[in-house]
């Protein structure tokens, strides 16, 4: 009779939760998109409710409404007390259409295009190297030749912009600058932000006929039609409007690097002396080895377009090789930052 081999189990140096961790955040964070398409927090607006009377107003049975609703709570945009479910204030900011810094338009864009983001659609950009939005393709020719998908993915951007728009200008002194040039502009959310803080400065949102279009509306809204113009234009063929700041945000992370290195020197050029360079994003650390959310968004990028997220390293020797000085690297807020030059 073969004698049995007795085995070693050596228990592990870390625990498993980092992978329970990407199964949880698979189930999990749909489940906000879910409250938000359901309404939760516009319900929620009017005063805190128990969960019957949620389930009741949304009609959904308990087991569901208790999930999504622990998933907000955990996750801090509800709060639980003496039964009733209330909005916290991170929910009031975000998630409340009323308020400027509404983020339910790009969560409506991630849902309307939820196909993008499946396990099936990501896997295949990863093999293919190719974008996946709208069926494949170019995403920025699909806005070209379908004005409405423009207006759509415009007004999602502008849910997030706006925030961003209230913080960056605040990360450097622009106040000898008179002129910003916001190329790829989508709604005008960065000059309306920028002039609203510098009352010394107007701006031109360049881009694509039907995306100017929503950026007057944006425009008009804010009361800033005597300083803000649109201009429709192609900024890879076009030559740029005067101006003594040329400003990007989430531009240079829909591209490859040879591109963002040819507008780089595109503004160096147009640029007078003097001029600067802000480009606005969500930047890997100088090693590459993280934070999460550039990694993700490079995840997020190989399913919309050709680009990937960069380091302000990386940034700074393209404006570097262009030809700026004073290059520097400044936190603007929450994820994101900006690398800005001048040109000498």
């Amino acid at each position: 009779m073969a004698q049995e081999k007795s085995v070693n189990i050596h228990r592990p140096c870390r625990d498993d939760r980092p992978l329970w961790d990407v199964m949880f955040a698979v189930y999990g964070y749909p489940a906000l998109l879910i409250a938000h398409r359901l309404k939760v927090f516009s319900l929620l607006e009017q005063g805190a409710r128990t969960l019957p009377d949620i389930c009741k107003v949304l009609h959904i049975k308990r087991r569901p409404a208790e999930a999504i609703l622990t998933t907000a709570t955990a996750l801090g945009f509800l709060s639980l007390q003496d039964k009733h479910y209330g909005l916290t204030a991170l929910a009031e900011d975000y998630l409340l259409e009323s308020s400027p810094s509404y983020f339910g338009f790009f969560w409506d864009m991630m849902i309307d295009n939820s196909q993008v983001f499946s396990y099936s659609s990501l896997e295949r950009a990863v093999l293919t190297d190719l974008p996946q939005a709208y069926g494949g393709g170019d995403i920025y020719k699909s806005h070209e030749e379908q004005a409405e998908l423009a207006r759509k993915f415009t007004r999602g951007m502008h849910s997030i912009s706006m925030t961003l728009a209230a913080a960056w200008p605040d990360t450097m002194d622009l106040s000898r600058y008179r002129m910003m040039l916001d190329i790829g502009g989508g709604s005008g959310a960065h000059s309306i932000g920028a002039a609203l803080k510098l009352p010394g400065l107007k701006g031109i949102v360049l881009d694509l006929e039907p995306i100017c279009e929503v950026a007057q509306e944006f425009i008009i809204q804010y009361g800033l039609r005597n300083r803000i113009t649109t201009h429709v234009s192609d900024m890879w063929s076009d030559p740029f409007p005067e101006a003594d700041l040329h400003f990007y945000s989430n531009i240079y992370h829909d591209w490859p690097r040879e591109k963002c290195e040819f507008l780089t020197a595109k503004s160096f050029e147009s640029l007078a002396s003097g001029g600067r360079l802000v480009v606005h994003d969500v930047l890997y650390n100088d090693e590459k080895t993280g934070p999460f959310a550039p990694a993700a968004y490079s995840m997020l990028m190989m399913g919309w377009t050709e680009g990937e997220s960069y380091s302000g390293l990386e940034l700074s020797a393209m404006l570097r090789d262009a030809g700026f000085h004073d290059i520097g690297v400044y936190p603007a807020f929450g994820y994101y930052s900006v690398v800005a030059g001048i040109k000498p």
